[in-house]
């Protein structure tokens, strides 16, 4: 059974679908490469948008990690997912005779993998902070699958069942805070629905469908399959060297299955920040590019002053990715005000652009995801959002747009 339909039997039809993988023979190698390897990149990939370049922000406040943290936090998650399975398989493993279960490592590994299914695909959520609740509902699904699953693999009595869950779960909770304090470490201080009979899954959402081919899953899978037998042999020699490259590989297979290309040049981006940006003179620049971690991503920004005023111009560019981004501002179409402050999200010529401000002048941004999945931002210090406006007409967008994607500087 190939992943998409796996996913959507579990989802579906957990009792059936879990006696049928109690049956099936498999390995740690199979399990990881042909199905976790594959779900566990859609949170990792999903969250670096919604925090790098989507940003968090309301009246006034707008948050954003930048690009490189945001790399090494999606390369850091999507590892820490992958151990984290592994652990809870061994917890599984461990308390099965305390609930008169069998003890089969396999069988539990399973059952960490599989059960895992509706919390990672609940990671498309992460795209936007007001969808997280829904994330939340998909991990409780998880643990609904837990308790369907362990009778079955771990065969314990039925009416042990709910503590044999209860107490997996803690552990889980306490393992999963443990790992969030490890990612941090790293770090600067619609629904999900798998179409039936489509040979993709289907993200269909207010702001259009996204979908992801079986294909590119199989592709994806086979690179990840290599990377993880790099990992392996980089573990047995001790090579940190080796185990970062082979992580950046399987991070960048796990990009590539929502899309990911190669991303336009940094050096072609950074020709659109102008020497100029209104009456303020550019003072210095950054480029940077993702192609150290194998990821494809491009990023190039600039400061601009006056002595009175404050400006940065921010170019980004994701490969394929970009057209997530494009999904997940469509979906946050809207507008908030109050008394001090304004935000406004909208589509315009087949971009989507957004505007947030202080009423009084002191702060304000303006964004556009241009078609191709670029992202420019604008924000500056004591303008107001005519001004800054003003100054993103000096960029010139349609030239971004017709950018070719050849790969990376």
């Amino acid at each position: 059974m190939n992943l998409i339909d796996r996913a959507k039997s579990l989802l579906l039809q957990p009792r059936d679908t879990w006696s049928a993988i109690e049956a099936e023979a498999a390995d740690v190698a199979g399990l990881y490469t042909r199905y976790l390897m594959v779900l566990a990149a859609i949170p990792a990939v999903c969250g670096f948008i919604g925090m790098s370049l989507i940003g968090m922000g309301a009246f006034g406040v707008s948050i954003r990690v930048p690009v490189v943290a945001g790399l090494v936090n999606m390369v850091v998650s999507y590892v820490l997912s992958l151990v984290g399975v592994f652990v809870l398989a061994l917890i599984v493993d461990a308390l099965a005779p305390t609930f008169g279960g069998q003890k089969s490592s396999i069988q539990a590994l399973k059952l960490a993998v599989y059960a895992s299914t509706a919390a990672l695909l609940g990671g498309v959520f992460t795209l936007l902070p007001s969808l997280a609740m829904l994330g939340l509902l998909a991990a409780l699904y998880s643990v609904y699958l837990i308790y369907t699953g362990l009778p079955v693999l771990m065969r314990n009595p039925p009416e042990k069942t709910l503590a044999y869950t209860a107490v997996v779960l803690v552990a889980a909770i306490v393992m999963g805070l443990v790992m969030g304090a490890v990612g941090s470490l790293f770090m600067p201080g619609g629904s999900a629905l798998l179409g039936s009979g489509a040979p993709a899954v289907s993200v269909r959402t207010p702001g259009g469908t996204l979908g992801i081919d079986t294909a590119g899953l199989e592709a994806a899978g086979k690179k990840m399959e290599e990377a993880a037998r790099q990992m392996e042999q980089a573990g047995k020699s001790q090579d940190p060297a080796a185990m970062a490259a082979a992580t950046g590989q399987a991070a960048a297979a796990a990009a590539g299955m929502l899309g990911g290309g190669q991303a336009i040049a940094a050096h072609s981006l950074k020709a659109a920040l102008p020497e100029q940006l209104g009456d303020m003179a550019r003072m210095g620049f950054d480029v940077q590019d993702g192609a150290a971690l194998g990821l494809p991503t491009s990023q190039a920004s600039a400061h601009y002053s006056n002595g009175r005023k404050e400006a940065r111009l921010e170019i980004t560019d994701m490969g394929g990715l970009g057209q997530v981004a494009v999904l997940a501002m469509g979906m946050g179409q809207g507008e908030k005000e109050d008394q001090d402050s304004a935000e406004k999200t909208w589509q315009e010529g087949g971009r989507t652009l957004h505007q947030s401000y202080q009423k009084d002048g002191s702060r304000a941004e303006f964004r556009a995801v241009l078609k191709n999945g670029i992202v420019v931002a604008i924000d500056a210090d004591q303008m107001d959002i005519r001004a800054v406006r003003g100054l993103m007409s000096q960029v010139n967008l349609a030239a971004l747009e017709g950018l070719p994607r050849k790969g990376k500087s």
